[in-house]
């Protein structure tokens, strides 16, 4: 059942009211989709802040958007390495010294089908510790900040969720045995949702109304994800799909997350994205989310499994 609360297109940026006074960190955001968000706030007149591994993509990416919008655009970056929790550490604290405010915080940047295990220099499968334990840090670091604003969090994740395991891999998260590229980014994606959910369910626990919380995923969109880390026979296979209506635009991409950061009335257990062909593509709304994805125990210890990784306790 398509979820026609937008109507027939599905929510667009043709919602969108005025953003003056409103800051937005999205993590990312020097292409596809996280820089598509970063775009549509900015012509609404909202504040930017990227957090970006490459500084020199994300000057590139900053002298793009003023020259679209003019100089006096609000966008600036600040580097961060997702994969390596002493960057997200001093990214967050550079945050909190120059932001004053953060009306959602867009959790956009993953690394993808990566070919070969890696581990990140805090030890962690690259996939997870990047796309899950990177976030789940910073979330925790800008909380406050987030909460005192009245702010949002923006889980983006992926309809990957649903290959794999369907569950985390509690005795072997690091996929010492049997690592797969897709079932490690499967993994890590589960990983970024179930956090969301277990901490929307925090918040109602401690009776807190101050963070909202929202998971989507931006379907099938031309996006450089799997361009930049995935295997030559993944690239390949992407680049013929993107050629196909089974691809929308990284413009299309980026609705669900802005969305998420900007709409009011949106429901907490839910997974937004667009509710096409597969969910693939197609107008934006409220698609199907699978009870794995929340599964009670399995939040629970994740959460407690992450906190422990991270080094970081959060408190509401």
């Amino acid at each position: 059942m398509a979820d026609t609360t937008f109507g027939p297109k599905g929510w667009t940026p043709e919602r969108l009211g005025d953003l003056t006074g409103k800051t937005f960190l999205i993590t990312g955001a020097n292409a596809g989709a996280g820089f598509q968000a970063a775009r549509t706030l900015l012509k609404k007149n909202a504040k930017v802040v990227m957090l970006n591994r490459s500084a020199e993509k994300s000057r590139a990416a900053v002298a793009d958007l003023k020259q679209e919008f003019g100089g006096k655009a609000e966008v600036s970056f600040i580097r961060m390495d997702l994969s390596v929790l002493a960057s997200v550490r001093e990214a967050a604290e550079e945050v909190l010294t120059t932001t004053p405010r953060i009306d959602a915080l867009i959790n956009n940047a993953a690394i993808a089908q990566v070919p070969t295990r890696k581990l990140t220099v805090d030890g962690f499968e690259s996939q997870l510790g990047t796309n899950h334990y990177g976030h789940f840090l910073l979330c925790g670091l800008l909380f406050d900040r987030i909460a005192q604003s009245k702010g949002r969090i923006v889980v983006v994740a992926s309809l990957g969720y649903n290959m794999g395991l369907k569950t985390i891999k509690f005795d072997d998260m690091n996929w010492d045995k049997g690592y797969g590229p897709n079932t490690a980014y499967s993994q890590s994606k589960l990983a970024q949702m179930m956090f969301a959910y277990e901490l929307q369910d925090r918040l109602a626990a401690a009776g807190r109304t101050d963070v909202e919380v929202y998971v989507c995923h931006p379907g099938s969109s031309a996006t450089s994800l799997i361009t930049t880390s995935g295997s030559r026979m993944m690239r390949a296979i992407w680049w013929l799909m993107t050629k196909t209506p089974m691809v929308q635009t990284a413009e299309q991409g980026s609705y669900p997350e802005v969305m998420c950061a900007t709409e009011d009335g949106l429901k907490p257990r839910a997974l937004y994205g667009p509710t096409g062909r597969s969910e693939f593509v197609g107008p934006v709304g409220k698609g199907t989310l699978n009870a794995h994805a929340h599964d009670k125990p399995v939040m629970s210890r994740l959460w407690d499994v992450s906190e422990k990784a991270v080094g970081f306790q959060w408190t509401f």
